[in-house]
């Protein structure tokens, strides 16, 4: 294995969000009942003509200029023919002669270390239908057809499984933070192809070329690769270089394998030509300087917003820009005033385990930053203990009301100084035989004395406090 260097490069399919589909009024929505959003444009009845999406067309242009991308002057559509059940027309509308960008580049953090990344184009078209298989028969579904979909093709710049999800994953994120799209892999909304092929360590020449189509998780992408590189490996160690041919397979789930499909020897002749039915149109300067100003703060740049400015941990600011909810949830916390430090605990201790257990959106969550807010105060100034704040915290999300409700005089932290040091003093003085004992070397007596206090008080004794006090009359 280690004489041989993987070369793999990624072809990143991602739905976008819109009120229609890209070139019919039909809702653009997730349903899980099939053709319910559907007009006669999607199923390619004669007579029909496409209408162009302006907000499919502003969120791409918008993608290109994140990617750091090539506009092109004019803005059209081109026509790629072939035949499939799952296209109606015979062909699908896409973007072969000017793309919507190109040559774009982005940086990604891969544990603890930048990579570039090269993107050779990003281009807006059409979904297809899709099929469901029966023993006997399949059924076509053509919610999906015509849904506007983002095709992402880097160039071959990934030398592991590892980078290769590592830039799925920033992706996915980056289309969440610019609202492009949901980009949720459990309803079909990111697909990938994958291309891999390996050479010799010191080779300069690519090898053969393998690519995997519609993988459809990160997880499944991470296999993929790291099988078809243990397949073409093997092969070469055999002598059998000629079966590592250029070809097409699919990934099998239960058999973490690669099955192949079909030769690829040759492109597929797609017999491109430009859309007749979409005039082309100029893209200006004005327009782009526009979408431009949409652009919002990206996940590395918030992450080092969050080291920097709020002195998280990067293991902390990693877990908040995860997910887009996550990010927005923390800024509210801290715009409204909230210890940066404590938000982020709540968020990553509780808050994350919480939704996360129930199977729900941090968007559902009950306990929204005011309310978060009513408890960390509290706690801020020592008017309840942490485990009164969690206390409080898991009573509020299930009674579902106000934190201040359960806080209140009666479980008020005890954080006056003379009344714990009266308290203090008299269980010293009942423990004469353990203070003894404590000077003579056996220091673990000191969470006995701190336990007796906390029982005294029910717990409600501020523990740092009593700590502080203890350590000053016992030593």
């Amino acid at each position: 294995m280690s004489k041989y260097k993987a070369v793999i490069g990624l072809e990143m399919h991602c739905e976008m969000q819109s009120n229609s589909k890209v070139f019919s009024s039909a809702e653009n929505s997730y349903n899980d009942t099939p053709n319910a959003n559907v007009r006669p444009l999607d199923m390619a009845f004669p007579g029909t003509l496409p209408t162009v999406n302006k907000e499919c067309i502003c969120k791409s242009l918008l993608m290109s200029l994140v990617l750091n991308c090539s506009q092109p002057e004019y803005m059209y559509f081109d026509r790629k023919n072939y035949y499939y059940p799952d296209l109606p027309k015979g062909y699908q509308i896409t973007q072969m002669h000017a793309p919507v960008g190109v040559n774009g580049k982005i940086t990604i953090d891969i544990d603890g270390r930048e990579k570039e990344v090269l993107i050779h184009d990003i281009h807006l078209e059409e979904d297809s239908a899709s099929l469901d298989h029966y023993r006997d028969i399949s059924l076509i579904d053509y919610n999906r057809s015509g849904v506007p979909l983002l095709e992402l093709v880097t160039e071959p710049c990934f030398y592991s499984a590892e980078e290769a999800v590592a830039f799925l994953e920033y992706m996915r994120r980056i289309y969440q933070y610019c609202g492009v799209s949901e980009a949720d892999t459990k309803k079909g909304q990111i697909r990938c192809d994958v291309n891999v092929s390996i050479m010799d360590e010191n080779a300069s020449e690519l090898g053969t070329k393998v690519e995997m189509k519609n993988i459809n998780s990160f997880a499944n992408v991470y296999d993929a690769i790291n099988y078809e590189i243990k397949r073409q490996s093997e092969l070469k160690d055999a002598g059998r270089y000629d079966e590592v041919e250029q070809e097409t397979r699919r990934f099998d789930e239960e058999s973490g394998t690669t099955i192949r499909m079909r030769s690829k020897v040759d492109a597929i002749d797609y017999k491109y030509f430009v859309e007749p039915n979409i005039p082309k149109y100029k893209i200006t300067k004005e327009w782009l300087e526009e979408i431009k100003k949409d652009i919002p703060m990206l996940p590395r740049e918030r992450k080092e917003k969050y080291i920097k400015e709020y002195n998280l941990s990067e293991y902390d600011a990693n877990i908040i820009i995860k997910e887009k909810d996550y990010a927005d949830y923390f800024e509210e916390c801290v715009k409204i005033g909230i210890n940066p430090k404590l938000a982020a605990n709540y968020l990553i201790v509780q808050i994350i385990a919480y939704i996360n257990k129930e199977g729900i959106s941090i968007k559902d969550f009950y306990l929204k930053p005011e309310y978060l807010k009513q408890i960390i105060v509290e706690q801020d100034k020592g008017n309840i203990s942490s485990k009164q704040a969690k206390e409080i915290f898991n009573k509020a999300l299930d009674e579902r009301k106000e934190p201040k409700n359960y806080i209140s005089k009666d479980n008020a932290q005890i954080s006056d100084k003379n009344l714990l040091e009266d308290i203090i003093n008299t269980i010293l003085d009942n423990n004469q035989t353990q203070i003894e004992a404590y000077h003579n070397g056996k220091t673990n007596l000191f969470d006995y004395f701190v336990g007796q206090v906390m029982k005294e008080t029910k717990g409600k004794a501020n523990p740092n406090m009593v700590k502080e006090i203890l350590k000053e009359k016992l030593d």
